[in-house]
Parts: C-alpha cells; structure tokens; sequence
C-alpha cells in the first residue's frame, strides 16, 4: 500500500516533556524508596516505580533544575481507560547520589539472596544405621542365600514347636484346632 497526502500522518512529538505544570502532592524522596524500584544505570534517563499506580516511569529535566516525574496513565496500554495518574508531573528530591543507590542496591540483592531457599540436605545417618545400608548394598544374591541357609534350622524348629499339642484336658465347648497345615486353593 502506497502512502499518499490524504493518508494522515503522526505529529513528531517533543522528546522531552516540556511542561511547567508540577503536582501538588509533596516530592518523592529518593532515600525513601526500595533501592529495587530505581534504576540510575543511565543517569540521563532514568526512572523508579510510581507510587500510586506501580508502572515504572522516567523521570524528565535530568539537565534542568527541576526534576519530575512523566506524565502517565494508571492503566495499561490498549487494555484500560486512559486516566491521568495523580503523581503525573510529581517533583523527585535527589537525596541520593548514584554511588550510595549502587550500594544499596548490592545489599538488597544480597539480603534477598540469602533468604531464597537451600537445597535441603538429607538427616545425617547414625553409626549403626549407616552400618547397616552399607552392608546391606554390598550384600550379593549368594549372600543373601547363605544367610537364609543359617537362618533356616532355628526356622524350621520353631514350625514344630508350634505343632507340639500341649498337655492336658482339650477344650470341650469349642472346635477342634486343626494340626494340618492349610492348602489354599483346589
């Protein structure tokens, strides 16, 4: 598609607002602010999170002698109604200088960094448990058969000392208890 003189055009617009008008709220401090929600990386342009509707937002007259902060909307670009947001034009006090934010910075990151969480380390064994799964893994197949053969004598004996009817009268009111082992199934 061609352009053509009938098709409109958008006005250049100043790169800098260039207006007089100052809020009438009081001027944000910016000593008083999360180190997190200023950024002076460019210190030409720099910006902090607005108060009021927590959009980030340059802050304009970095070269003049009164500092504010854009005019902006409360809502969100194509989504929400363009309103004015009331710290539009909200003078910044420069209570703080680039060296001193850095710092600042650095320790928050570093305090924010010390309560993320730890990989959680397994419950330290005891001797005798650590004792135990260790000779548990290093047990083999035949291992395992050469214990059960010396476990199996002390088995089988007390199978028949079960068996043993003790002596005396039998119950007369109840059944008779069956010795013979039970077959399950056909």
């Amino acid at each position: 598609m061609s352009i053509t003189a009938a098709m409109p055009t958008a006005k250049k617009r100043p790169r800098r607002t260039r207006t007089k008008r100052v809020s009438h709220l009081p001027a944000i401090k910016l000593s008083r602010l999360l180190p997190s929600h200023i950024d002076l990386h460019d210190p030409l342009k720099p910006s902090l999170v607005c108060a009021d509707c927590e959009t980030w937002v340059p802050i304009t007259g970095m070269q003049s002698k009164t500092q504010k902060l854009v005019p902006h909307h409360t809502g969100r670009a194509d989504v929400a109604a363009a309103i004015r947001c009331r710290s539009s034009n909200r003078l910044v006090e420069w209570d703080l200088t680039i060296p001193e934010w850095h710092k600042a910075l650095t320790d928050a990151i570093k305090e924010a960094a010390s309560r993320t969480a730890t990989t959680v380390l397994p419950k330290a064994f005891s001797p005798a448990t650590d004792q135990t799964l260790r000779a548990r893994a290093q047990r083999t197949p035949a291992g395992r058969l050469a214990d059960w053969n010396t476990v199996l004598p002390g088995v089988a004996a007390t199978d028949a000392h079960r068996q043993v009817v003790p002596a005396g009268d039998a119950p007369t009111q109840s059944p008779t208890v069956p010795l013979d082992k039970l077959k399950i199934g056909h």
